[in-house]
């Protein structure tokens, strides 16, 4: 029993720092993000750093498509931020 003990509190996957959980919640927040139209009729999805520049992230036919992109990112950030706060019960057996 020792060692399953061991093995639980003990965690071999990296810790994530503070700036990284900062930048997250930076991208998972839609103020952050724009689209605009590129010259070739496109849309650019990009999101605003720290610094305050425009980061270009992907390019799609309709503007549909760059907002389905954007809120495809957000969720993505969203579950990461969900996932640092550790495991979760999805299921109990009684």
């Amino acid at each position: 029993m020792t060692y399953f003990y061991y093995r639980a509190s003990t965690s071999s996957q990296p810790q994530i720092n503070e700036e990284t959980i900062k930048y997250w919640k930076h991208l998972a927040e839609k103020k952050n993000w724009r689209i605009v139209q590129l010259p070739n009729g496109f849309y650019q999805t990009e999101y605003q750093d720290f610094d305050e520049a425009w980061v270009d992230v992907t390019r799609r036919e309709t503007i549909d498509g760059a907002e389905s992109a954007i809120d495809s990112s957000i969720d993505h950030y969203n579950k990461r931020l969900e996932f640092i706060k550790g495991p979760k019960v999805v299921k109990e057996f009684k």
